[in-house]
């Protein structure tokens, strides 16, 4: 086997793409496992420094208490995913995160915030029968990414920082995946790297909407990769809005970033432009409902001409004591004052943000998916969180499912794992179709980025119908080709940022399209996807999920029945409310 001339070519036994939380945790079970395989990790940032893991700022839900339980938990996901989620993976979430977050405190190192009796103290979030968020203050992903760094740092797992994945490589044959085709951004130059396993664990990343809350580098590189591949993604009209981003002004990244949902949870109250409370008239859990019905009701806020000088509408804190506020949430409070605004005695501005993508790649509950070769966690991954994603439910996915995927793929390499030869046609293609735009005149990147935050604010946001989606497929059709033909200088290519952007971007757009699509099938309004031409739930009994895959000429969208293997709308697990 012969990769193309001047690409670099590694092997390892298990490739890890992405170094949030699933990714990590999935080194470490592996190594655990299996200490004999050779496991390298794949990261477009820096180890330990980029992700969303790391800006987690709520917790992490778990059942630990004596009046809580698992079935109490799975039954809040359930019905917060509004019936769609697939069951076996939500219960596999509710009943690992015990296990998982004692591993994290006796084995990862992490410290998280006790009660003075010493048991791990669990704040409220919104949507949740229980107050079950473990969490360090408000900055709980920064310990849980600080500790797993350290932890990886210390065993033999290879590193490819600054490492961007292109394409997942099938093998000749096409039974099965070969390898990883990826760009070193620090040197401008490509690697194919042979491997027996590769795990998909890059996060979702919703930066095509005008607010949102990730990194701009978050790109939805791995979602692309799988509808290149021929993957199916589930759920993908489903993209949750966290309901207060940050309204720092024009021209500042600071717009969009999260004031977390633990403010609402402690009793923080959002008001209109006249400064009067508003939730109570959407829900009778008012601020502590769940995050799609808050968005809404700001984004009807705002429509309706109630909106504040800045556009959204405030949070306001000061009614629960200004030195409590700044005790209990400091990170937020500084945060808020970097940007000129007094969150412990006064109002910030806040508006709906893009923040969790609910689909995903279909995946089983080993982690496997449709491509042998290939295991998916954390938000690349669809069907755990349904319709509506509960908040303090997305880092213990991440850490769940990562360890599982470890396991598993420890598990399977020695059995089922092979170094097949790749398909060498779909490496050069992959090769070329990145070095195209370094070929072609260049256009005005800014402007296509701006249009695609536009469109899918406008068209494909919060509140849908049928007109609005069918112009924004249609905007975002036209997109892709003018994003096909703009292209880039090519000068040095070292950590050349434009290329990276226009990259970025051409991701963006297809994974933006597949929302589109599946929104526009999806005719009933269900958690994070409400239509307002088809604002009923329709039959839970029947509910099914959406599929999309990318196929000649586009798009090709299908709706499966969801499977209640656990548990039927109507019924519940819990003994107390049992009928």
């Amino acid at each position: 086997m012969a990769v193309p001339r001047g690409i670099e070519m590694l092997r390892t036994d298990i490739l890890i793409l992405g170094a949030g939380g699933a990714g990590l945790f999935a080194a470490l079970h592996a190594k655990r496992a299996n200490p004999e395989l050779d496991v390298t990790i794949a990261v477009k940032g820096l180890l330990g420094k980029c992700g969303c893991t790391r800006m987690v700022q709520g917790g992490y839900n778990v059942a630990l208490a004596p009046e809580d339980s698992v079935e109490r938990h799975f039954m809040d996901t359930i019905e917060g995913g509004k019936w769609i989620n697939r069951q076996d993976l939500a219960w596999l979430l509710c009943a690992t995160a015990p296990l998982r977050i004692r591993e994290l405190e006796n084995e990862i190192g992490c410290f998280f915030d006790r009660n003075p009796d010493g048991t791990i103290h669990q704040k409220a979030f919104a949507g949740q029968s229980f107050d079950r968020t473990v969490h360090k203050g408000d900055l709980t992903g920064i310990e849980i990414i600080n500790r797993l760094s350290e932890q990886v740092l210390a065993r033999d797992v290879r590193r490819m920082e600054d490492h961007r994945a292109i394409a997942l490589i099938p093998s000749a044959d096409g039974a099965r995946l070969s390898g990883v085709l990826l760009l070193d951004m620090r040197e401008g130059t490509f690697r194919f790297v042979h491997a027996k396993a590769v795990l998909l664990a890059t996060g979702g990343g919703p930066t095509m909407y005008r607010y949102h809350t990730p990194s701009g580098d978050k790109s939805c590189d791995g979602l692309a990769m799988a509808l290149r591949t021929g993957l199916p993604l589930r759920d993908m009209e489903m993209v949750q809005f966290h309901p207060t981003g940050l309204l720092a002004g024009e021209g500042t990244r600071m717009s969009g970033t999260v004031i977390e949902e633990g403010l609402r949870g402690s009793g923080g109250y959002l008001l209109d432009g006249a400064g009067q409370r508003f939730m109570l008239q959407y829900d009778p859990k008012a601020e502590r409902a769940t995050r799609d019905l808050v968005s809404r009701a700001i984004m009807d806020v705002i429509r309706n001409g109630r909106a504040t000088p800045e556009g959204g509408v405030w949070i306001e804190m000061s009614h629960l004591g200004p030195d409590a506020v700044r005790r209990q949430f400091k990170g937020m409070v500084e945060r808020c004052a970097d940007c000129g605004f007094d969150l412990a005695a006064g109002r910030v501005p806040v508006i709906p943000t893009a923040h969790y993508m609910m689909g995903g790649v279909a995946f089983e509950a080993d982690c496997t998916t449709e491509l042998p070769g290939l295991f998916a966690a954390g938000e690349d991954t669809g069907g755990v969180h349904g319709a509506n994603r509960l908040g303090g439910n997305g880092v213990a996915n991440s850490t769940v499912f990562g360890g599982l995927a470890g396991g598993s793929m420890a598990a399977w390499v020695p059995q089922h794992g092979a170094f097949a030869p790749p398909d060498l046609d779909a490496v050069q293609g992959a090769i070329d179709a990145t070095l195209s735009p370094l070929a072609r005149p260049p256009g005005d990147l800014s402007r296509l980025r701006q249009r695609l935050l536009d469109v899918m604010w406008d068209d494909v946001g919060i509140l849908r119908d049928a007109k609005g989606l069918a112009r924004g497929i249609a905007a975002l059709d036209a997109l892709a080709e003018e994003v096909d033909a703009c292209g880039v200088p090519d000068g040095d290519r070292r950590y050349d940022l434009t290329w990276q952007d226009r990259l970025n971007l051409e991701n963006l757009v297809l994974v933006s399209r597949a929302i589109a699509a599946a929104a526009m099938a999806r005719t009933d309004s269900r958690g994070a996807h409400w239509r307002e031409d088809f604002p009923g739930t329709g039959d839970l009994a029947t509910s099914r999920y959406t599929v999309v895959r990318l196929a000649a000429p586009g798009l090709a969208v299908t709706t499966s029945p969801v499977s209640f293997d656990i548990v039927a709308p109507g019924q519940t697990l819990l003994q107390d409310h049992a009928a």
